[in-house]
């Protein structure tokens, strides 16, 4: 009997010990210290070390307390991956932005989080969320060359910064990037560009989207289906008041399965849409295209258009997206043009196209190229990034 209550006893014992015994912490010492020093760079990417409350996170370290620094930690870390991973800029601040970008929801916040601490790799998993765009780096280089009392320039900088996290990781080997605020158009294969062109952006009141499709084809010698809006300006009272003048520009009616009208331009040098269009569906009913106004590409500001971006030298374009589309060569392109007959050259594989909004270039060494921000939108970005309520406007 004693043995048996000795024996409970003992059983007792070690149950209110394993019970006391503290649990080990989530967060260890180094991950916490390169929490810190991740939310001490912030600046050097544009970010605001304020918004990540650092003296909080400090407090909460200070304190010892395991129970208090864990959900501390984790929502310090959160909130740092979640900006750095998608941006810091979001929803209806992002003006006419539809690129879908990665998007660092709950789940994969607290998923990426859990893998951080069980290898103990903070800092790593954190660095390995900012934009490896080669363009990401070289403006974070100017930012860092950039003194403090240039201001202007900074803000800009960190603005830029701020829409290339907007921006998908992986945009594919070969790809067709189209800066409306620079006016334009590269085409980048396994990191090199090897076609550049001048383009014509929207006007303000008509300002281009940005978005991301796919170039399937090129379409020689294209028919233009004109827009209502465009026939409402001018083309509908042509074709009533004038209609020889209409037949000579290649305008026609033409019916509708439904019983109504549309209007087209036939094929020809004075089409509006040029010799040369990409075909890159989407919603928006904005392509890239050739024209017929030459001269506009010697201007230095070149928003003209209605939303559609013209190109120079649509040809040599068109030859460098449909190398690699059998039997596509620039030869058998000229004699398609030659031919006056609508063709479509189907491509090989599909080329991802991102129309964006670039407001400053950087050079390897750091220098910078500013663009005019002819839509007005880099002062948004920034008052956001500032956590400022910005007026947005009103489309």
């Amino acid at each position: 009997m004693v043995r048996q209550l000795v024996v409970v006893a003992a059983i007792s014992f070690a149950s209110v010990n394993a019970v006391a015994e503290p649990p080990t912490p989530r967060w260890s010492p180094t991950d916490l210290r390169e929490l810190v020093e991740a939310i001490e760079e912030a600046p050097a990417d544009g970010l605001d070390p304020a918004d990540y409350d650092l003296p909080a996170l400090n407090a909460a370290i200070a304190s010892g307390d395991a129970m208090r620094i864990a959900p501390s930690a984790s929502a310090h870390f959160q909130h740092l991956a979640g900006d750095r991973w998608e941006g810091h800029v979001r929803g209806k601040r992002r003006i006419d932005w539809h690129i879908v970008g990665p998007v660092a929801d709950a789940a994969a916040l607290a998923e990426l989080e859990d893998a951080a601490l069980r290898d103990h790799r903070v800092g790593t998993t954190l660095d390995a969320l900012l934009p490896t765009s080669p363009e990401y780096h070289r403006l974070k280089l100017a930012l860092a060359k950039t003194p403090a009392s240039d201001r202007a320039t900074r803000i800009t900088l960190r603005a830029n910064m701020e829409r290339w996290r907007w921006v998908p990781r992986d945009p594919g080997a070969r790809y067709l990037l189209v800066n409306v605020a620079g006016y334009t158009a590269e085409l980048v294969d396994n990191g090199s560009i090897v076609s550049m062109h001048r383009i014509v952006i929207g006007q303000p009141a008509k300002s281009t989207p940005q978005f991301s499709t796919a170039v399937e084809g090129v379409i020689i010698n294209p028919w233009w289906e004109l827009p209502r809006s465009i026939v409402a300006e001018g083309v509908g009272s042509l074709l009533v008041k004038n209609p020889a003048k209409a037949k000579a520009q290649g305008y026609m009616r033409v019916k509708t399965s439904g019983g109504g009208t549309r209007v087209r331009q036939s094929p020809g040098p004075r089409n509006a849409l040029g010799q040369m269009k990409l075909v890159m569906p989407n919603p928006y009913t904005v392509y890239l295209h050739d024209t017929p106004s030459k001269a506009l590409f010697d201007e230095t500001a070149r928003a003209f258009s209605h939303g559609c971006m013209r190109v120079d030298r649509p040809f040599d374009l068109a030859t460098a997206l449909l190398a690699g589309t059998s039997g596509w060569d620039r030869v058998r392109i000229d004699a398609a043009l030659a031919s006056g007959k609508t063709i479509k050259a189907d491509m090989a594989t599909p080329v991802p196209i991102y129309v964006v909004y670039f407001t400053v270039r950087a050079g390897a060494d750091g220098s910078i190229t500013k663009y005019p921000d002819v839509y007005g939108r880099d002062a948004v970005v920034v008052a956001a990034l500032t956590d400022r309520d910005p007026a947005l406007p009103q489309r």
